[in-house]
């Protein structure tokens, strides 16, 4: 790319000493070529496909975050049902999720860290007191036995495995995006466009949330 630079450089030179309006002509031709080969050599298609690939990832965590989401309010029925006096499990819930709400979760919120990092720890929040609550079912018998309560617990479970998946997908299409971004020459391209790294995950709130409730139902 830098060769084909510095040939089409000494070649404008040559052509503009003719002074000519042909010469002027093929100067403006050659030109419009070469942007279109810089624009498909420098990365611009690779930054399109693979901001569409974070775009994709992120909306699949948000899916699964949301199926979480809408199995939680019968849980919650379901425990009031038997521990009505455990207020404090039930109103770190109720709060989390209300926190959750309150946020946009759109395509536009990885671009923006500071809203990302608030998303995520409202989700680690939420996931911590899911935990609790199944924690505090073990003083529960007849909630452990009762069936609702049993196939919540496991469709949640299932959900945590699937926000995992998604949740490493996600980190693999960011830092794909984010190394074309950081590499030359395509972040050249990414400046011109207006491409910018995004946020991921960070190491400890994957430590903290990637361990899904467990309830060991046996004891």
């Amino acid at each position: 790319m830098v060769f084909l630079l510095s040939a089409l450089m000494v070649l404008i030179v040559c052509l503009n000493s003719l002074g000519d309006f042909m010469g002027k002509r093929i100067v403006s031709l050659l030109l419009v070529l070469f942007s279109i080969c810089a624009v498909s050599g420098c990365g611009y298609n690779s930054l399109q496909s693979e901001d569409e690939g974070t775009k994709s990832a992120w909306a699949n965590v948000l899916n699964e975050y949301q199926r979480r989401n809408d199995l939680i309010p019968n849980l919650v029925k379901t425990v009031e049902g038997y521990a009505q006096h455990e207020k404090q499990i039930m109103t770190e819930i109720a709060t989390a999720r209300s926190q959750l709400s309150s946020i946009k979760a759109t395509p536009e919120l990885m671009n923006d860290e500071a809203a990302f990092q608030k998303f995520m720890s409202a989700q680690q929040q939420l996931s911590g007191s899911i935990g609790r609550l199944f924690a505090i079912a073990e003083n529960y018998p007849q909630l452990k036995a009762d069936g609702s309560f049993r196939d919540l617990q496991a469709q949640l479970e299932g959900s945590e495995n699937r926000i995992t998946v998604a949740r490493g997908r996600f980190i693999t299409a960011i830092q794909e995006y984010n190394v074309t971004v950081r590499s030359f020459p395509s972040n050249l391209t990414a400046k011109l466009f207006g491409y910018h790294t995004k946020p991921s995950f960070q190491v400890e709130d994957e430590k903290a949330i990637a361990k899904p409730p467990v309830v060991d139902f046996a004891k």
